[in-house]
């Protein structure tokens, strides 16, 4: 049985060793280098519970894990996150990325943040189709900006914008002069 929980401290070697293997062998990551534990651990303490990291847990063992950061540090992005997102390499296209991806767009949502935002590389198309399906639309394509295992990657940036509240709709209606999209 498929299980989703916040992530602890206890999980970090796990996530770290899922996060290594996509740097290694995946243009998933931009990274070119794994992670230390120390590394990880700085990562770690930047998340709260309004950029919560998650794990998909089965038979007691991580097989995956999701997280929300910080945009920017700059104030006016402070209702936008980016989306993490790694599954075991023997564990994916079992459906665990949907259940992960799910789960975190709740946990945004409940925290009050406004946008997610996803940079998947264009040529990782279960991830561009998976976020697709969970309401993330294109928001355009970052033309050869990454070089990894000999090739220049382009990158596609998606969002989902939550849908405002009808009082925050108001709000923007009468505090800003214009009419929010439908």
């Amino acid at each position: 049985m498929l299980t989703i929980r916040p992530a602890n401290q206890k999980d970090l070697s796990t996530i770290t060793e899922i996060y290594n293997e996509a740097i290694q062998n995946t243009t998933a990551s931009f990274d070119t280098q794994p992670k230390t534990m120390r590394e990880q651990k700085t990562w770690f303490t930047h998340h709260d519970a309004r950029h919560p990291v998650l794990v998909a847990e089965e038979d007691r063992a991580v097989v995956g894990w999701a997280s929300l950061s910080k945009w920017s540090d700059r104030c006016a992005y402070s209702d936008t996150a980016e989306v993490s997102l790694y599954i075991r390499a023997d564990c994916r296209g079992r459906g665990i990325g949907r259940k992960l991806l799910t789960a975190l767009i709740e946990a945004g949502e409940k925290a009050g943040l406004h946008t997610l935002i996803a940079r998947i590389v264009s040529e990782n198309t279960p991830s561009l189709s998976l976020f697709k399906s969970e309401g993330f639309e294109n928001a355009g394509v970052m033309r050869e900006v990454g070089r990894k295992f000999g090739k220049l990657l382009d990158v596609c940036i998606l969002q989902k914008i939550y849908r405002a509240s009808s009082s925050e709709k108001r709000l923007l209606v009468s505090g800003k002069g214009f009419e929010p999209a439908s």
